[in-house]
């Protein structure tokens, strides 16, 4: 097992253009706010995944254990399968007469799984309005410089990854089975059940000593993945019927629409990794999945080995990782949509390796 300096001096310390200081001192600053503020409010990007959910959850129990007081809002409610999460139902979704206050109120806001405020939506102007400290901790790509002090580690599996090593990297005081369990399906769902490039030795042994400390992760991984519903099965069908490909199978896409989802009484949460099955396909190196969502079309962008897809999400307004992205285009036609993605996307497919 790795030493606990070991895993903390794992993260490096080449780090996104205008984060503030190095990672230690990163590290420092947020670890000093945490023993030394009373009022933090949690939050995440619109449409939460696990990697969001977990994070808040852990960082909320290990920050209660200290006596703290700790509110977790979200512009999104809480989706179902990561209820399990939160038995006590303290995940809220915002509203801005009932949650104003405590924003305004708060030392400290801290900004889990996303660097842009606008991925907070209705939060957005309430964040950055409170006078609270801004702490971001998060590993995606391009990040905004609204928050001080930033933990970004673009290199990480998953924001649940930077957290444990924020948090525990020093050992295991505190790691209890819910902040474990909270972690644990923070990087399970982020590394696609720890089978993405960037998992390593190193995040497996991070794994051992979640689940050494109390996460399941039989139950863990049945809660995310084993419990969809019969309308979640058939929009799948439907969906895996309506599978093309393009560029002599280097590209496949699937398209959702709200009338399909209104037939098999499911939402865009119900969408949720369906992009694996694009990937899946023999020969693909690029998967998209395009969403009717009202009033535009959401789109998931996956790619495989040195492809960069986040610069084709950029082309849309998007962004994200190397090989997993997204965007959303605002008032546009699906059909008029997918069109224009496939016609970009064929660079990257023949030119990309």
């Amino acid at each position: 097992m790795a030493n606990p300096e070991e895993m903390r001096e794992g993260m490096p310390e080449d780090r996104p253009e205008g984060m503030p200081g190095s990672m230690k001192e990163a590290i420092r600053a947020i670890l000093g706010l945490f023993r030394t503020r009373e009022r933090f409010v949690l939050t995440t990007h619109i449409n939460p995944d696990g990697d969001g959910i977990g994070s808040e959850i852990a960082l909320a129990s290990w920050l209660r254990k200290r006596g703290k007081e700790v509110r977790v809002i979200n512009h999104s409610p809480l989706p179902a399968v990561y209820r399990f999460l939160d038995p006590g139902g303290t995940v809220g979704e915002f509203d801005p007469d009932r949650d104003g206050p405590a924003i305004a109120g708060a030392d400290v806001i801290v900004v889990l799984d996303t660097n842009h405020p606008d991925r907070l939506q209705s939060m957005k102007e309430a964040v950055l309005g409170s006078p609270a400290t801004k702490v971001c901790i998060d590993h995606h790509l391009d990040p905004d410089p609204f928050a001080s002090p930033a933990l970004l580690d673009e290199n990480a599996t998953s924001t649940g990854e930077i957290l444990y090593r924020l948090l525990f990297g020093e050992g295991d005081e505190g790691l209890t089975a819910e902040v474990a369990t909270g972690l644990y399906c923070a990087i399970m769902t982020d590394t696609g059940s720890f089978r993405y490039p960037r998992t390593g030795p190193l995040t497996h042994t991070i794994l051992s000593r979640l689940i050494a400390c109390g996460a399941d992760p039989v139950r863990i991984y049945a809660e995310v993945y084993e419990r969809w519903s019969k309308g979640r099965i058939h929009l799948l069908g439907e969906v895996l019927a309506g599978l093309r490909t393009e560029f002599e199978g280097r590209l496949a896409h699937i398209t959702i629409t709200r009338e399909m989802l209104s037939r098999t009484g499911t939402s865009e949460e119900d969408t949720d990794n369906f992009t694996t099955y694009p990937m899946s396909v023999d020969g693909v190196r690029v998967g998209i999945l395009f969403l009717e969502i009202e009033g535009g079309v959401k789109i998931s962008f996956r790619s495989k080995g040195m492809i960069p897809i986040n610069a084709l999400a950029m082309e849309f307004g998007g962004n994200g990782h190397k090989n997993a992205a997204g965007a959303r285009i605002a008032g546009g036609e699906t059909g008029e949509v997918r069109a224009r993605v496939l016609s970009a996307a064929l660079k990257y497919v023949t030119g990309g390796e």
